[in-house]
């Protein structure tokens, strides 16, 4: 099994990178609902790493904290005061803190692998995983809701107030898509493009580098040395991405919890 993502082909033509990489082929249980490709198997990795920090950081908890428990408790209370705290208050961010920590390290170990060597793919550059987790916000949003005010929530949400009653034929509908609709979608797209566009910019840079530099060699050797440099500088930036991108998802879903709860629903 090769996790490395082929770069340019025996024949001495260059192959850029191509959406069939998404789409890898299976290599256990293949042909049955179970089927395990190279993406899914960076998803299990990603995850048994995330449990195994978080477990590292939290087995022998100490009042004066060591450096990787100090880390792990920075990176929680980051979650804590600017995603739940922030826009919920205490008692509805201490609340929902658990999901939103989790949406939120789900994300970033699952974005990060996209840049870890043999890795070389974003667990959530494929739909599966941005969908579930849009899902879990989306009924989580609904749930809040209902629990707040189950008589009001979705007449408050597709009939705001001061509104003039023939203006609603225009404004439900909208609201109805915006809400109930568009939310999921867009927590889903713009999770998946930015490390789908990520993974394509790298692997195009990298791939670059190893046709001018192995296949024609030469005074292309110069051009290989300079998307080398970008592909370095791209992956940096893919790390900021994956950073931003976690914290992104969070806030939303935060975001929408408190619209939910929000009084005057």
């Amino acid at each position: 099994m090769n996790l490395l993502v082929p770069t340019a082909a025996e024949d001495g033509e260059f192959h850029g990178p191509s959406i069939a990489e998404f789409f890898p082929p299976g290599f256990l249980f293949e042909g049955t609902p179970f089927e395990i490709n190279r993406i899914m198997l960076v998803r299990f990795i990603a995850v048994a790493a995330l449990i195994l920090v978080f477990w590292l950081g939290t087995r022998r908890m100490r009042v004066v904290p060591g450096r990787f428990q100090s880390v792990v408790e920075m990176g929680l209370d980051f979650v804590r005061v600017n995603v739940a705290e922030d826009l919920l208050g205490k008692t509805d961010g201490r609340r929902f803190l658990p999901l939103l920590t989790t949406i939120f390290f789900m994300v970033l170990f699952m974005n990060l692998t996209g840049i870890i060597p043999f890795l070389n793919i974003a667990g959530t550059s494929v739909i599966g995983v941005p969908l579930v987790l849009a899902i879990v916000s989306y009924v989580t949003f609904i749930y809040a809701g209902i629990k707040k005010s189950p008589k009001n929530f979705f007449k408050n949400s597709l009939f705001p107030a001061g509104v003039p009653w023939p203006v609603y034929i225009i404004v439900t509908p909208i609201e109805l898509i915006s809400t109930f609709v568009i939310r999921p979608v867009t927590l889903t797209l713009r999770l998946l493009m930015n490390m789908v566009v990520g993974h394509l910019l790298l692997v195009l840079f990298f791939a670059a580098t190893q046709f001018f530099i192995f296949t024609l060699g030469g005074w292309y050797t110069a051009l290989g040395v300079g998307t080398l440099a970008f592909g370095f500088v791209f992956t940096v930036f893919e790390i900021l991405v994956a950073v931003l991108q976690a914290y992104v998802f969070a806030l939303l879903t935060a975001v929408y919890i408190q619209l939910a709860v929000a009084e005057e629903h």
